[in-house]
């Protein structure tokens, strides 16, 4: 029998709750130390170094149902790259479910920021599509996770089908996106630039880009909060010892959204940091992956 999502939530919760206290957060050497898992093949989307995907294939013919990742890194390159999320989309090649990780150029690149950067990401997002049955990749539910930063760029693709004719973001037939898993997000651009924490004011400056005549509301087109659209299933995932994103960061984009009509579901990992949200074999990423499989609608057991 398939669990519902209210209860799958109240389950979550419950776990989480009772777990007994763990040590001080995860740093990121006890993940990247680990041995390094090989994704199945390495595609670019477009010509440039760094406009280039890594998809993680099951064993088996398929067809299989298929996560698109999105890594963070503050939106820089020299922060991090793809490679940080290589250990959970092995987890979840494991468990039969394939993985498309993105690269991007950040913000510390030419062509970076705005509008680069989104147009990287989108790009990525939509050739997802066209190789769907070339790999025998269940394309018709999609659902992004994004950590961090990623977070941001995989809600702002559950919102792409609101951004106004005359953006350069504007795409006509965007990738549809059944659910968006936000992992310690950076949900809201302009709460970002006017109360700094974690990747500071000046990376999320160069996210919104220039406010001109022509522009006069710079995150109409790059923050979720403040975009037309918004993907129904939203869910934010937070550590409560998270200093990058904590739960308050989550929390006051639900606000936001929730008086647009829309409602994110908040779920919050006692003891657990950022790391922990993408890390094999932690309390946080056990969470994650019963989310994951919930929105693809992989019945899970009882």
């Amino acid at each position: 029998m398939t669990m519902s999502r209210n209860r799958l939530f109240a389950a979550i919760a419950a776990t989480a709750m009772s777990a007994a206290a763990v040590a001080a957060p995860m740093q990121w050497p006890d993940l990247t130390d680990r041995p390094r898992p090989q994704a199945s093949t390495r595609l670019a989307y477009a010509k440039g170094d760094l406009r280039y995907a890594e998809l993680w294939l099951p064993k088996g013919r398929g067809p299989f149902p298929v996560v698109l990742m999105v890594h963070g890194g503050c939106w820089q390159t020299d922060v991090a790259d793809l490679s940080i999320m290589d250990w959970a989309a092995e987890d979840l090649r494991r468990r039969g479910i394939a993985v498309w990780n993105i690269e991007y150029r950040g913000i510390d690149r030419p062509g970076g920021g705005y509008p680069g950067t989104y147009q990287d990401v989108a790009l990525a997002a939509d050739t997802l599509r066209r190789l769907a049955p070339l790999f025998s990749l269940k394309a018709d539910k999609v659902v992004v996770v994004g950590h961090s930063a990623g977070g941001h760029l995989g809600l702002w693709l559950g919102a792409r089908s609101g951004i106004p004719a005359g953006s350069p973001l504007h795409a006509a037939r965007p990738l549809a996106v059944s659910s968006i898993i936000s992992l310690g997000g950076l949900p809201d651009l302009a709460a970002q630039i006017a109360e700094p924490a974690g990747c500071g004011a000046e990376p999320a400056e160069a996210m919104a880009g220039p406010q001109k005549a022509t522009r006069p509301d710079r995150f109409r087109d790059t923050s979720p909060p403040a975009m037309d659209a918004a993907a129904p299933n939203q869910i934010l995932v937070s550590g409560v010892e998270d200093a990058i994103a904590p739960p308050s960061l989550a929390a006051a984009y639900a606000a936001k959204m929730q008086r647009k009509g829309v409602k994110p579901r908040l779920v919050t990992i006692p003891d657990e940091g950022h790391v922990e949200l993408i890390a094999p074999g932690s309390r946080a990423w056990d969470v994650v992956v019963a989310l994951i499989r919930r929105e693809l609608g992989i019945e899970a057991a009882e």
